[in-house]
């Protein structure tokens, strides 16, 4: 049977060290999302990502930086709407990787769905501190409006989401769970995990 992807459990990290701690653990799919990089440090952050996870369970996925990912022989990509605005899907598809984008709202999904991605991303479901956000949060609700709209295409639900939130999440009609720091401002951030993956197979 082929595994699906992505993963229910979905991590999202900003650093090497974190990639390595959570592709030993046996996480299924991770992403790294690094800020303000230039090509050729994200192409090298890339590649040494690629490394880390060659030969275990996890798949890698690029956030934004799509060049690099091609340049560096990445499977996987995820893009916001802005970088989605800049990027050439066309070169991204031809290099075989595989497209989850960003959406906050109906244009945006509309956006979203007409570069036939390999999943779609809602968020955030609930208030986040991480980042400024444009959008306040979706809700519950929202998740399985989504749900309804791109059918088949695997829904993965991000923003604000504990392990005590995911059940809900879930229920709601997400495919996945992307989480940040319930995972990364865990005081015993490997126990927090391997609850996930235990929810997530439930």
């Amino acid at each position: 049977m082929q595994r699906s992807y992505p993963d229910r459990f979905y991590p999202v990290v900003d650093t090497l060290d974190w990639v390595r701690r959570l592709a030993a653990l046996g996480i299924g799919t991770v992403q790294i999302r690094a800020k303000d990089l230039g090509l050729e440090e994200a192409t090298s952050l890339v590649r040494q990502a690629l490394a880390i996870t060659r030969g275990t369970t996890t798949h890698l996925v690029v956030n934004d930086y799509w060049q690099a990912a091609i340049e560096a022989g990445a499977e996987h990509l995820h893009l916001g709407q802005e970088d989605l605005a800049e990027a050439d899907v066309l070169a991204i598809r031809k290099a075989g990787l595989t497209l989850g984008i960003s959406t906050h709202d109906e244009a945006e999904l509309e956006t979203a769905l007409r570069h036939e991605p390999d999943y779609v991303a809602l968020g955030p479901i609930y208030p986040t501190t991480l980042k400024a956000m444009r959008f306040g949060p979706q809700g519950l609700a929202r998740i399985g409006e989504w749900k309804r709209r791109i059918g088949a295409i695997p829904l993965v639900a991000i923003g604000g989401i504990t392990l005590e939130r995911g059940p809900g999440v879930f229920a709601a009609g997400a495919d996945s769970i992307a989480v940040v720091s319930d995972v990364t401002q865990n005081p015993d951030p490997e126990v927090r995990v391997r609850a996930w993956l235990d929810l997530a197979a439930s």
